[in-house]
């Protein structure tokens, strides 16, 4: 059980530089391993979930080396994966298993995934099915792990349209396309988060985007060559403390060298829609941007969010009701239901916990209505992750806005993602604060 901190007197201040991005961090070990010659990631995230991800693909007999953030694999091209003797055991990175599932279907070999009590609990169809039309064989249990991956040569996608608005499924669908005869093209639903395609660009592939965002051409069978890749800090883990010293009176915080792909600023859009008080300053870089985001604290307008804008703040919804929380007024989010097949069913567990600190949040079929005030009346001091890394971090940030004292229960939950989580949050507290 996790003591939180409670409203320091004079906010949030400081500099803090975040850990490394966690999709791209998945990303860059997959496309080392089908690479050929050394790949080196620098600012890798060690959380759980991309371990999870290291260590299969050192059972798939790829030579990978980690010192703290920075991994060195010998990647042996897009066919030099080997059989393992054992199950691929993904723990709960569900983003890893669907792209995992894309990269092996093409193999020559068979195998098997499987994860812990929250992955196994997640719908797997959803990428199955995709695949299935490519020509890949994968069997699931009642629809969720274990997933039996039967290696077989795959036919390109024909302008396969996306059911789904899912970032996860159509880079599944890329790393499949790559291993197919000829050159696939797909349709997404609503342009989503685009970091497999400019990594893969990057190693030397050819994804190429029309000028409608959302169809996409792979050219198959690339000669992919190992890349240096600098990982930028993870927008998502960011996104945290910008809500953070939005929410706490007194803040100013500055954020540097986080990821500003244009697929990943949703929650910096939102902010300012709101009336926050945010300044990005871009920096040069090389494939992702990035940059420095200065956030401050101030009074919040409510938002209406629907399907369009969901795709760019998936994974940072349960801090955009946490911003609603705050604001003067009635907000509503709706054409959310992906929320429903995260690591917890998010729209019930964002409802369930923002109403223990007094929150007017009520449950939708595709998201929720949140009548917003600036204080809350505390219901229940004992908050829970329910297993969730980020409704665990999205609790410690509303207890900072809370005189109270108050406890976290399931914790551990937020080592998934974000391993030093407490210890970067104490980096901003005042030092009395620090030190009590």
């Amino acid at each position: 059980m996790q003591t939180l901190t409670s409203r320091p007197a004079t906010g949030l201040q400081g500099t803090l530089t975040v850990p490394g991005d966690k999709s791209i961090s998945h990303r860059g070990l997959m496309l080392g391993a089908i690479s050929m010659g050394q790949t080196t990631l620098t600012n890798f995230l060690p959380a759980d979930d991309c371990l999870s991800t290291l260590t299969a693909l050192q059972q798939l007999g790829i030579d990978i080396n980690r010192d703290d953030t920075t991994v060195t694999i010998q990647g042996r091209g897009l066919h030099g994966l080997t059989a393992s003797a054992q199950p691929l055991d993904m723990g709960n990175a569900g983003t890893a298993t669907r792209l995992m599932a894309g990269l092996l279907a093409g193999q020559t070999f068979d195998s098997t995934l499987v994860g812990d009590a929250s992955l196994s609990q997640r719908p797997m169809a959803r990428v199955q099915q995709p695949l299935a039309t490519m020509g890949a064989e994968i069997d699931l249990t009642d629809g969720h792990l274990p997933m039996h991956i039967h290696g077989r040569s795959l036919m390109a996608a024909d302008h396969y349209p996306l059911q789904v608005a899912s970032a996860q499924v159509k880079s599944a669908l890329i790393l499949a396309a790559i291993q197919a005869p000829t050159a696939s093209t797909i349709i997404e639903k609503l342009p989503t988060r685009d970091h497999t395609e400019r990594l893969l660009n990057a190693f030397g592939g050819d994804v190429q985007t029309a000028a409608d965002g959302r169809t996409i051409t792979i050219q198959p069978q690339p000669k992919l060559q190992g890349q240096a890749v600098t990982v930028p800090g993870d927008m998502s883990s960011a996104a945290f403390f910008m809500t953070a010293a939005s929410i706490v009176p007194g803040s100013n915080i500055r954020l540097t060298q986080v990821g500003l792909n244009p697929t990943r600023t949703g929650l910096l859009n939102v902010l300012q829609r709101m009336g926050g008080d945010v300044t990005v300053t871009s920096a040069k870089s090389v494939g992702e941007p990035l940059g420095t985001v200065t956030v401050k604290a101030a009074s919040l307008n409510p938002i209406d969010l629907g399907a369009e804008d969901i795709p760019a703040v998936i994974d940072e919804l349960p801090l955009v009701a946490l911003l609603a929380a705050t604001a003067d007024g009635v907000s509503h989010i709706t054409g959310a239901e992906e929320l429903r097949f995260k690591e917890t069913d998010r729209i019930a567990t964002i409802v369930t916990e923002l109403q223990k600190l007094g929150v007017a949040i009520t449950e939708q079929p595709d998201g929720f209505t949140i009548d917003g005030r600036g204080d809350w009346q505390l219901q229940t001091p004992v908050f829970d992750s329910h297993g969730d890394h980020r409704i665990g971090m999205m609790m410690a940030v509303a207890a900072l806005r809370l005189t109270e004292t108050t406890t976290l229960a399931d914790e551990a939950a937020i080592n998934i993602s974000y391993p030093r989580f407490f210890t970067d949050l104490q980096h901003l507290l005042p030092t009395e604060v620090r030190n009590a």
